[in-house]
């Protein structure tokens, strides 16, 4: 249960990088990187003080973020479709 609800806090996560990315679209690319970086160490606090494994956080994280960016891959290719 621990990883299940990191990984709905941190697919939450990555829905609010991806507003602050829209938000921020006139933005170099340099700060979005940077941008990037504070919500992945983000995530992974979040994520450790969840499940309170190191190794499990940074699985779990990736986990997030690959289901988070295939969702988003398939929204915007159904979009242009």
């Amino acid at each position: 249960m621990k990883v299940y609800t990191a990984l709905m806090l941190q697919l939450i996560i990555w829905s609010g990088y991806t507003f602050i990315e829209w938000l921020s679209k006139y933005d170099q690319l340099v700060y979005k990187i940077i941008m990037f970086f504070v919500f992945f160490y983000l995530a992974i606090n979040i994520g450790n003080w969840i499940i309170k494994s190191a190794k499990k956080t940074f699985l779990v994280t990736v986990m997030s973020l690959c289901l988070y960016g295939s969702f988003h891959l398939a929204m915007s290719y159904l979009a242009h479709w």
